[in-house]
């Protein structure tokens, strides 16, 4: 009786390591580091490589209807809710690691919104956490913004807004 007793809890025991060691996390998606507090932007990797991330840490975007330099953003109503301009309280943003030119403009809501290389950058409310990057490709006009101040155009075109 003894022996059953013990083989069972032995038994019960090898199961229980058999399935904690069958348990998985569902892989995670690469993501920002948390940027360095009042930094405007920086970089950070993502799945699509390094990209420029806002002071959260969310991917930056160009939208291929504003031109360089006009000193102007397009994006406006609609536009401006789903797609929010990276900002800066100061006229020379504080980043890391760009090597594009970066200054600012005066945004759609009256702030100094960020350039890269001219083009005011954004965010997408579609993206949730660090280091995600659904805005890529929508609508074949809104694409990750590289380090260098080029667009990333790596992904496959999405439809919507």
């Amino acid at each position: 009786m003894k022996r059953r007793l013990t083989l069972t809890l032995v038994g019960a025991a090898l199961i229980g390591l058999a399935l904690a060691g069958c348990a998985t996390s569902a892989p995670s998606a690469p993501s920002a580091s948390a940027p360095a507090a009042g930094t405007d932007a920086t970089v950070a990797t993502t799945t699509l490589g390094r990209v420029v991330v806002d002071g959260k840490g969310m991917t930056a975007y160009f939208f291929d209807n504003d031109q360089a330099n006009s000193g102007s953003s397009t994006c406006t109503g609609q536009c401006e809710t789903i797609w929010p301009a990276i900002t800066s309280k100061s006229s020379t943003p504080t980043v890391t690691g760009i090597t594009g030119i970066v200054g600012t403009i005066t945004g759609v809501a009256g702030g100094k919104q960020v350039t890269i290389n001219g083009r005011p950058i954004y965010t997408y409310a579609g993206d949730k956490a660090p280091g995600d990057t659904n805005g890529q490709g929508v609508s074949g006009i809104w694409y990750v913004v590289a380090p260098s101040g080029n667009e990333i155009k790596s992904a496959a075109t999405k439809s919507g807004y």
